[in-house]
């Protein structure tokens, strides 16, 4: 897992090379004019999704888990909270086709997206983004989706 300022993205040049394109992707691209839905970057290896979103209560959420693909979250508008485990219990089995299975446990570690900061979670980690934050209740938020082999 990363979570840094957006300030700092170039740091992470090297750790996977679809993660570079992403990296160049964010540096070249103002995510607030790009529409909602799915925007391909480089075809099914990297693509963003850009949605509106609801927050949940983080305490009884499910953690969720990708084998496929990275996860790196940024909100355009608003700032969510976000809570990681190592470890839990199925909730939901992982889905292929869906690259996504749901996971209950206790969180490990902490934090908020919004004003630059952005989050990178890798395959298997459990994650449970999207949650309210303070008097925040809704975002507008892009997910990278990054291949990692």
């Amino acid at each position: 897992m990363i979570a840094d300022s957006i300030k700092h993205i170039t740091l992470y040049r090297g750790m996977q090379p679809y993660l570079d394109t992403a990296i160049d992707f964010l540096l070249k691209t103002d995510l607030s004019t790009l529409p909602d839905g799915k925007t391909v970057i480089d075809g099914d290896h990297v693509f963003v999704n850009v949605m509106e979103a609801d927050l949940r209560e983080a305490e009884g959420a499910t953690f969720e888990y990708h084998k496929k693909y990275a996860d790196l979250q940024i909100n355009i508008t608003g700032g969510e909270y976000w809570e990681c485990t190592l470890s839990g219990e199925t909730a939901e089995e992982y889905s292929e086709e869906r690259d996504c299975g749901l996971m209950t446990g206790t969180p490990t570690c902490t934090g908020t997206l919004g004003n630059g900061r952005f989050t990178v979670f890798f395959p298997m980690e459990y994650h449970k983004p999207s949650c309210i934050n303070g008097d925040c209740t809704h975002v507008r938020k892009a997910v990278i989706k990054i291949e990692v082999s």
